[in-house]
């Protein structure tokens, strides 16, 4: 298994905002697709108006093919035109378990 961390940087002060239009446009897409949303979070300490995902993946195989039903969905740009005026930035790391991690 491979774990995906999405970090989305709002504009200041719209977090709320932001997380309203995926929760409305952007979840019931992804969800289905993507199929392994490990979590959502905020950000408190640290770099602040972040929201982060995590998905998981069986492989980078296994990722590239949903990323690309994702964006073949006729409904995603909706989704896009929404939430990405409200981005300052995007980073995305793939993470890989250790033997030990609870996570596999």
């Amino acid at each position: 298994m491979i774990v995906e961390m999405r970090t989305y940087t709002v504009q200041a002060g719209k977090v709320p905002e932001f997380s309203k239009i995926y929760q409305e446009l952007g979840e019931k897409i992804q969800g289905p697709i993507l199929g392994n949303l490990v979590g959502a979070f905020t950000t408190e300490i640290g770099p602040l108006n972040q929201i982060i995902h995590l998905w998981g993946y069986a492989d980078l195989a296994d990722r590239s093919a949903r990323r690309a039903e994702l964006a073949a969905n006729t409904d995603w740009p909706k989704y896009i035109a929404a939430a990405v005026p409200l981005l300052e930035r995007m980073e995305n790391k793939i993470l890989v378990p250790l033997p030990w991690s609870p996570v596999k």
